[in-house]
């Protein structure tokens, strides 16, 4: 190689070193953090808005690592993912690897009885490239009878306890879509958080969340939200919709859906989980980056869209 051209290719890779030294440092502080919240009684800090694993599910493994480190860049520092989302865990763990230890993982797990929950952790420690994950929740306690198993002889919860004795995880919780099951749950076994649906139209046309979120707090529960930029089921015989990763119909793009969030965070929870749509998540970050309660016209605004709309879930039903 000529001097010239050596020169030429030394001033290139220093500027290409400089660039990334940049991007990193941006990436350990970024000017407009999202916010971060107490979960409850853990005192762990947790971004106000979550990761949905369904972001990456399906995404080839650079686009998977392209969204992750934005939202890291942006301040996230809550993962929430589980295996019934595809190969979500598949992406997510790789993609996850280079900030590992500055951010908190959540998973679920399907399983009821001791011995396939336990098969279940153990794989997804092995998919998330992890030796531990920060929370691990029941996935979906909707009936009376899923209680019933994690909680009996045998059931999920010795996998749960034994495993936190490991250092396998380090907080136990659960998510659900029932809100007789809730709080019999929060009755019956001292969790450390809940992962519940909580929107503007389920509150106001279905009365579903008021009674969860007040029993929680006695508790002095973590608190995480679902569904906050959710508004209705599909028409009925519908097959193709526009949201591939959303089995309900979102609020609409983007001014109801921002509503929706701000009201959901206006409530006293730790963190909500937005849409697996990449476009309603990257919304939603710049929600939080932003964040401000909503006035009083807007709330106005919102909940008289929501009027008369038929909710994704209904009080008292197992669904």
């Amino acid at each position: 190689m000529e001097r010239r051209d050596f020169i030429k290719q030394a001033a290139i890779t220093a500027a290409a070193v400089a660039s990334s030294s940049q991007l990193n440092a941006s990436a350990k502080t970024p000017s407009n953090p999202i916010a971060r919240r107490t979960l409850g009684r853990t005192g762990e800090q947790l971004s106000i808005i979550g990761f949905g694993g369904i972001v990456v599910m399906d995404e080839t493994t650079g686009e998977a690592s392209n969204i992750v480190a934005e939202a890291v860049d942006r301040g996230i520092n809550y993962f929430d993912i589980a295996p019934s989302y595809g190969n979500a865990q598949e992406r997510l763990g790789p993609a996850l690897a280079p900030y590992r230890k500055n951010c908190f993982l959540a998973c679920k797990t399907e399983g009821r009885m001791k011995d396939d929950s336990r098969k279940q952790l153990e794989e997804s420690l092995r998919l998330l490239k992890t030796d531990h994950v920060d929370l691990y929740q029941f996935h979906a306690l909707t009936k009376m009878t899923d209680l019933d198993k994690v909680l009996g002889p045998g059931g999920a919860m010795e996998t749960m306890e034994a495993a936190k004795k490991e250092g396998k995880i380090r907080y136990i919780g659960f998510s659900v879509h029932s809100a007789e099951t809730a709080l019999a749950a929060m009755d019956r076994y001292n969790f450390d958080t809940i992962l519940f649906p909580l929107n503007w139209v389920l509150f106001t046309q279905a009365g579903f969340g008021p009674q969860i979120l007040k029993k929680a707090q006695e508790k002095k529960m973590g608190i995480l939200a679902l569904k906050g930029m959710a508004k209705t089921v599909w028409p009925a015989g519908q097959k193709d919709h526009p949201q591939p990763k959303c089995w309900y119909q979102p609020a609409a793009f983007p001014s109801e859906a921002s509503l929706g969030l701000r009201w959901t965070l206006s409530h006293p929870i730790t963190a909500a989980i937005p849409p697996g749509d990449e476009r309603y998540f990257r919304l939603a970050m710049d929600v939080a980056q932003n964040y401000k309660p909503l006035e009083a016209h807007e709330e106005q605004a919102l909940l008289a869209g929501g009027h008369g709309v038929e909710p994704i879930f209904h009080l008292g039903n197992d669904v």
